[in-house]
């Protein structure tokens, strides 16, 4: 279960990202708030944990940004800030709930469990995206195209799922660097055009239509022909 979570303190971030990934959760940290909205809105998580305080765009700004977006994604904000009307501000600003630092980690992963089990019950059966006659199941994590199954490496399949969700939108290498690798990732490298040429060969070889665009200058696009 993927989380983000939006903390300018590196302490703060690393005591959680160690506790949750004791408990099994993969943890995305975001370390300034125009970074995690750009995260959020580019990305997809089961749950964002949100400061307030942030440099660049305070969490309030980006929670209402992310409802404003149409995205329903649970959001748990932990912040220092404790008073009534700290709290009802995040919470009419569309957070989930709402936890005053310092904090117990057992409380913590508690309200994390309750907010993504709630989460998941609210889910559809069937979790696919399709472009053209390309299918990607994210239930049972495979790709089909023209009834022809694809088997892919998790990086690929990670790099396909991006493109997908991003269907009519160019992706600059930077994007993809920050979703697929990660925030550190040299983008001078061309691991991401060697990995972009290998999902190409998986779902454009044999086909008639291409559906990876390279736009020059810019980065690519999945779009249907």
């Amino acid at each position: 279960m993927q989380l983000l979570l939006i903390e300018d303190e590196p302490k703060i971030a690393a005591f959680i990202q160690k506790g949750l990934n004791e408990n099994g959760y993969e943890l995305t940290i975001a370390y300034d708030g125009k970074l995690g909205l750009n995260m959020v809105l580019q990305g997809e998580y089961e749950l964002i944990v949100l400061d307030i305080m942030l440099p660049f765009v305070n969490g309030l700004e980006i929670c209402k940004q992310i409802r404003l977006s149409g995205i329903n994604t649970p959001i748990l904000m932990l912040t220092a800030l404790g008073t009534l009307d700290d709290k009802v501000s995040g919470l009419r600003q569309g957070a989930d709930d709402y936890l005053v630092k310092p904090f117990h980690f057992k409380e913590f992963l508690a309200r994390i469990e309750a907010l993504t089990r709630r989460s998941l019950q609210q889910q559809p059966a069937s979790d696919a995206l399709q472009v053209a006659d390309l299918m990607l199941d994210r239930n049972r994590k495979f790709a089909r195209r023209d009834d022809k199954e694809i088997v892919l490496t998790a990086r690929e399949y990670a790099l396909l799922e991006l493109f997908m969700r991003n269907k009519n939108r160019v992706l600059s290498r930077s994007n993809i660097a920050e979703q697929i690798w990660g925030y550190e990732f040299d983008a001078g490298s061309n691991v991401i055009d060697v990995y972009i040429n290998y999902l190409r060969n998986k779902i454009e070889k044999g086909f008639s239509s291409k559906l990876i665009h390279t736009m020059v200058g810019m980065g690519y696009i999945m779009r249907e022909p």
